[in-house]
């Protein structure tokens, strides 16, 4: 029985470096989401847009946002890196606090790198949650 056990505990634990892979694309997705933001802003709020302080604020975190998700990304990959493959982590409990499902099933075992949000989505698409 105790074998059966750690079979099933080795079955949920996955290389680091390829877990931390896949959190980088989902950075690199969360950065290219928010950059989608600003000229949808921009177009909305007309020329006009620029004249507001408060929105040239909104327009600086936004892009600042931008950066410092694609920084995080680009320090987790560097570092990813340097971690041998063996080293393994469990992930049951930490997918089971991700919400989104899309993203639960790309940070999930087996799945290759890839978006996880659907960027070619046609306009007006929606998901009810």
């Amino acid at each position: 029985m105790h074998t059966e056990l750690k079979a099933e505990a080795a079955a949920t634990e996955e290389e680091l470096p390829e877990i931390l892979m896949r959190i980088v694309t989902e950075l690199h997705d969360v950065a290219y989401l928010i950059e989608r933001i600003e000229p949808q802003l921009l177009e909305l709020g007309g020329p006009k847009v620029l004249e507001s302080p408060d929105s040239i604020k909104i327009m600086q975190g936004l892009d600042l946002a931008v950066q410092k998700t694609r920084g995080l990304a680009e320090f987790i990959d560097t570092i990813t890196g340097t971690i041998p493959n063996g080293w393994l982590v469990d992930v049951t409990t930490a997918l089971s606090l991700v919400k989104l499902a899309d993203m639960q099933k790309a940070l999930g075992q087996g799945l290759r790198h890839g978006h996880s949000q659907p960027i070619g989505k046609a306009s007006g698409d929606f998901d009810f949650f």
